[in-house]
């Protein structure tokens, strides 16, 4: 059918949203907002609405859009490939609207042939169907406020708590059946509530790119820019972020830029070539995961990159990335053997490419959107992970502080008469908290596959349990850095996590769990409203130690500080089941001192040893201080004092 004043048009027309600038920008690894260009977009035509598509596939022979609008024919729309030899493959599609299902067929040089999603797709259909869906991402976002005023809430003096969620899993309108689940806006009703009313600052979210396993959980993803459909459209996860947005909490996604899976509709082998991993197996396949490391040495894959990354900042709000796996980007022998791996051209083992691509992206992230963060999980002592990259560092805003993680575990998990053997083991990290900005994890990945829960790795009966569980997070919550924490945590779930059930809620019934609840809370209400615990949570002036050689009694005690002489707390750890009544402790200043939280408080499930009057410190030297404080210390307690 043509339309007055307009010729008709064929089944696929000759039509390009590329420009020139595009194209060299796509070529020079530059370019951050191909989702703009590439994938399916409705639009009119010379009078004929339709969708345009178009995709990368450099060593094809042939490509045509195939979908529900023709009966997956591969012959009828027929794309047609750009002059300019940028492998990109194009064409507008008459009369195809938003929600057609589609994939693009494609025949190598080498004859095989090959039905792949799109790799701009925004929406997916459910697994197990593997087709793309044509979408828009027309939305009206509420979070203006937010918006104008998350420079504060995403600064690094200000306090950063993060509860880190599976969707999936954290609740299920059926526990049993793993195939059934909440929708994004199902789950902002409960999520958001919960979140808010617990303190945390931000969320997040483990990857919600479109992915086929579950098994995964998110990890290996086929659709880097859709939104799992396992929840609903892209507008029910805007709303999601949008709902938690209105109620001042950030939203942090993991992002995994460094390896995707083999499935056949996914990126591996696009055009019967490794288009978006490296050919060299001993770089591009990584053996950890069964899947295939991206190829950073091609632009126009860190175009694809930069602009995911981007993407999610700009169309989604997202105000912040965690970058997944970066210790197995930037290392070429990261779980490989000797003669596993290829030395760079300098003959060592970073991954130049890699760390010049990450550095890149940190740069534009931050030019872009200057008021989010970008978070390494990386567990190596590279250097500069946090710093900029005018002075050699890779430029991200935090990275993981993983030996912080490790050694505290190891040390918790020890019978408290054997810790004062141990106790440099918890000290260690201060020697080196201040040589990165560093956020203190406790994430999935200690409460799986086999490691057991938070809560049972704690020594002792089960009061002791609980009470070692508050006392590691008192610990956690006033050691300098960021803070991160699993979902179930807080409440001291007692079995791994089951990405195929949902939380073990009803432990809430129980006095031990929410005590632990409740402490955590307090935690997180008490970081936000000191500033010693976040001011200078990445400077040593924001920390001294007290006292860290009391081995006898693996007694602790150190100074949090803020910008204001009025700010200062003081935090005295006991990793005994032992109180300690009139305990007499030297400290640098003097002053009325007033307990502000204690672990061991009742109504936390603990037994009452607390500080209740205010103390006040004499003018008497003890342990090389100027002056001594007498207090009560809980059992495998945890007790925060402020100057009055």
């Amino acid at each position: 059918m043509s339309i007055e004043g307009y010729r008709p048009l064929p089944p696929v027309a000759p039509f390009s949203l590329f420009s020139a600038k595009d194209v060299e920008l796509f070529q020079a690894g530059t370019h951050e907002r191909l989702y703009e260009k590439f994938g399916a977009h409705t639009l009119e035509y010379e009078g004929e609405k339709g969708t345009y598509f178009a995709v990368w596939a450099p060593h094809a022979a042939y490509v045509s859009v195939i979908g529900d609008f023709n009966n997956w024919d591969r012959y009828t729309h027929t794309l047609f490939p750009r002059w300019d030899h940028s492998g990109i493959w194009e064409g507008f599609v008459p009369h195809v609207k938003k929600g057609a299902l589609y994939k693009f067929f494609i025949r190598a040089r080498s004859g095989e042939e090959l039905y792949k999603g799109d790799p701009f797709a925004r929406y997916w259909e459910l697994r197990p169907n593997t087709a793309s869906i044509t979408w828009e991402l027309d939305y009206h976002w509420k979070d203006r406020k937010w918006m104008e005023r998350r420079h504060q809430h995403n600064s690094l003096q200000s306090p950063f708590s993060v509860y880190e969620v599976h969707l999936g899993s954290w609740r299920r309108p059926d526990p049993h059946n793993h195939e059934v689940f909440y929708s994004y806006r199902e789950i902002a009703d409960m999520l958001v509530p919960y979140v808010k009313e617990m303190g945390f600052t931000h969320i997040e979210l483990m990857p919600v790119g479109e992915h086929p396993f579950d098994g995964s959980w998110g990890y290996q993803q086929t659709g880097y820019y859709a939104p799992t459909s396992r929840y609903g459209t892209p507008q029910d996860f805007m709303a999601l972020v949008d709902a938690f947005h209105h109620e001042g909490i950030g939203v942090i996604l993991d992002w995994v830029p460094s390896h995707f899976p083999y499935d056949a509709h996914g990126l591996y082998r696009f055009d019967g070539s490794h288009v978006y991993e490296y050919e060299d197996m001993r770089k591009g396949f990584h053996p950890d995961w069964n899947s295939y490391i991206f190829n950073y040495s091609r632009n126009e894959v860190k175009s694809f990159l930069l602009s995911n990354a981007i993407y999610w900042l700009d169309k989604y709000h997202v105000d912040g990335l965690r970058v997944d796996a970066v210790a197995s980007m930037i290392h070429l022998d990261y779980s490989r053997n000797a003669g596993g791996w290829v030395p760079n051209e300098q003959g060592g083992r970073e991954n130049l490419e890699a760390i010049a691509f990450l550095k890149h992206l940190n740069e534009r992230v931050y030019h872009l959107f200057p008021d989010t963060q970008t978070i390494a999980e990386e567990s190596t002592s590279f250097y500069g992970v946090s710093r900029p990259t005018f002075m050699g560092g890779l430029g991200f805003g935090m990275k993981w502080m993983m030996g912080w993680m490790n050694d505290t575990l190891d040390y918790f998990k020890k019978d408290p008469l054997h810790r004062k053997w141990h106790q440099d083991q918890l000290t260690f990290s201060i020697m080196y908290a201040f040589s990165e900005n560093f956020m203190l994890p406790l994430s999935h990945d200690e409460v799986v596959h086999g490691k057991s829960p938070l809560v049972y790795k704690m020594p002792g009966d089960d009061w002791q349990k609980f009470a070692n569980l508050r006392l590691l997070f008192g610990y956690m919550f006033t050691h300098p850095g960021t803070k991160l924490l699993f979902m179930g945590d807080e409440f001291g779930q007692t079995q791994e996590w089951n990405y195929r059930s949902e939380l073990a809620w009803h432990l809430l019934q129980h006095p031990t769990h929410l005590g632990v609840q409740h402490f955590v809370k307090a935690l997180n209400h008490l970081y936000r409203a000191e500033p010693a615990l976040y001011q200078q949570q990445f400077d040593p002036a924001g920390f001294e130690w007290v006292n860290a050689s009391d081995y006898d009694n693996s007694v602790l005690a150190y100074l949090r500080k803020g910008t204001g002489p009025k700010d200062t707390l003081l935090i005295v750890l006991n990793m005994t089941p032992i109180a300690r009544e009139g305990y007499h402790l030297g400290i640098p200043m003097s002053g009325t001192w007033r307990e502000i939280l204690n672990s061991d408080d009742p109504q936390y499930y603990g037994s009452g040893v607390q500080n209740t009057a205010t103390l006040k410190a004499q003018e008497q030297p003890y342990q090389g201080k100027d002056h001594t404080l007498t207090l009560r210390i809980p059992p495998l307690g945890v007790t925060i004092l402020k100057r009055m």
